[in-house]
């Protein structure tokens, strides 16, 4: 009966302190904000442009080619890997502009300016894809 505090009331819960109220829409305050989200959405594609990869040698080592076909040919399965591959396109674009802020080159003191980096990145990546169409395309 005096006038001690017990501990429980002497202890702030966290619902006490102040939350500032969450902005669910953050990303839409700058074109940067939305290009970054976006190029971490692509991710879910880039990993269903692998699935679908498996999927594809699964059915030429197992045999079931005409049945991947049959299914890769229906009009919801080309939408969905057309989808794939805009954002296949998008996702490695935007990666290769920002390797210029992730690798810096150095020659002696000179540092290789960041449109060289990029260049570089995506000529290495035409002449590769370009190298792959030809041996894909090219009739046996």
């Amino acid at each position: 009966m005096s006038d001690e505090i017990t501990p429980s009331a002497a202890v702030r819960t966290t619902s006490d302190a102040y939350r500032p109220p969450r902005d669910h829409l953050w990303f839409a305050r700058s074109r940067h904000y939305i290009v970054f989200v976006l190029r971490e959405l692509t991710s879910v594609f880039v990993a269903w442009s692998i699935v679908f990869l498996l999927m594809l040698v699964g059915a030429v080592l197992g045999g079931g080619l005409q049945e991947f076909a049959a299914l890769a040919a229906r009009p919801w399965m080309i939408a969905i890997n057309v989808l794939t591959l805009a954002a296949t396109v998008f996702h490695a674009v935007t990666f290769l502009n920002l390797a210029p802020k992730a690798t810096v080159v150095r020659l002696d003191d000179w540092r290789v300016p960041a449109w060289m980096i990029q260049g570089g990145n995506h000529t290495a990546w035409l002449l590769i894809s370009a190298l792959i169409a030809y041996f894909v395309l090219r009739s046996p």
